[in-house]
């Protein structure tokens, strides 16, 4: 199975994290995933809590893909080098979604 979780809400997160938990845990590890972050989705990656950074970085260990889109770290005021190492930058969200719905993964808006 391949899923792109799309988050483009800050308050949004923690459902992400908890979908992207329990997806994992219900195919035990017999899927690609990837966490796209785009509008003020990313404002996480710069400004996210610790714990939240911390349990992003904890899905990263286990194969979890967390991506930023460069329009959006722009539009922010996010500069990619003060990203946690974890996070991929892509250069628009919506031609990430799209190759990658493309390409056969699933798309999941929690």
């Amino acid at each position: 199975m391949k899923v792109i979780f799309h988050i483009n809400e800050a308050e949004r997160w923690p459902r992400v994290i908890m979908n992207t938990v329990n997806f994992l845990r219900d195919v035990e590890g017999e899927a690609v995933v990837e966490v796209l972050a785009n509008g003020a989705g990313v404002l996480a990656y710069s400004q996210g809590d610790r714990d939240l950074l911390s349990q992003m970085e904890e899905l990263s260990g286990q194969g979890v893909y967390f991506a930023a889109c460069r329009n959006a770290l722009k539009l922010h005021g996010i500069f990619s080098e003060n990203l946690p190492p974890f996070v991929k930058v892509v250069s628009a969200g919506i031609t990430e979604l799209a190759r990658k719905q493309a390409q056969g993964f699933a798309y999941i808006k929690p």
